[in-house]
């Protein structure tokens, strides 16, 4: 009978680390997600009690920093499979060292060939080269983020700069864009799309319909069921809420 993998999932947004799960319950129905960690804290906390664990998949970008940051703070003796939602050439590095980085969003065959691969590394833990990975850190933290969106209107188009935008709305399929004045504008990409190209120091996905920048904020209050309300401006006629499982790392985003 074929073992049980125990396997780690570190992944800040709740439906992608679903899905994950469930594609990879599909290709192994014996595998057991043993954790979910979202944030660089959390995981440096879980991995210093060395934990029983075959398999850890990764994302690289936290709402709370790199997850590299993970990697040079304690020791994870497991193999690791990046997740990731843009290429980055210093990331075939890791190649040579027998680990894997999947790229977003994860298709069901790229994954099961990821598996596959862990199934031959099984038995060899190699040690991420300490030059690589600071190579990686350099790399990611000058990852170079969207500064503007060019917006269509009629026949005219016009320019908005990233530092003119208030928040982003996802509603019945479409994404608009609000300004700080006020403007309102459709825009051709999904909200995951946007929370890997917004800088994370400047824009927060605090639910699975807003991604906001930090002085759109007017006003933080206590909710029911452990989560937090917002005031924003410009003004939104709806509740905008803080989901539960995001309260803490939204804590930590405003703190730093």
């Amino acid at each position: 009978m074929e073992r049980s993998l125990k396997v780690v999932i570190i992944e800040d947004e709740p439906p992608a680390a679903a899905r994950l799960e469930k594609m990879l319950l599909k290709a192994r129905p014996n595998l057991q997600v043993v954790k979910h960690l979202d944030s660089v804290i959390e995981g440096v906390t879980y991995f210093k009690d060395a934990p029983d664990l075959d398999l850890c998949f990764m994302d690289i970008q936290l709402a709370d920093g790199i997850s590299f940051e993970i990697l040079s703070q304690v020791e994870i003796k497991a193999p690791i499979i990046f997740t990731t939602a843009y290429d980055d050439y210093a990331l075939q590095a890791f190649k040579v060292n027998s680990l894997d980085y999947l790229l977003k969003p994860i298709d069901q065959i790229d994954l099961e060939k990821s598996l596959d691969q862990f199934d031959l590394y099984e038995g060899h833990h190699g040690k991420i080269d300490e030059s690589v990975l600071s190579e990686l850190l350099i790399s990611l933290q000058k990852k170079n983020y969207k500064e503007r969106f060019l917006i269509k209107s009629g026949q005219q188009l016009s320019i908005i700069p990233i530092a003119e935008i208030a928040y982003f709305v996802s509603d019945g399929g479409y994404v608009q864009l609000t300004t700080k004045k006020g403007g309102k504008h459709l825009i051709e990409y999904s909200l995951d799309n946007l929370s890997d190209m917004l800088d994370p120091n400047h824009f927060y996905r605090i639910n699975r319909k807003f991604i906001l920048a930090i002085d759109a904020i007017q006003k933080i209050s206590s909710y029911f069921n452990s989560r937090l309300k917002l005031q924003l401006n410009p003004s939104v006629k709806e509740d905008v809420i803080v989901s539960r499982e995001r309260v803490g790392d939204f804590k930590r985003w405003l703190d730093r």
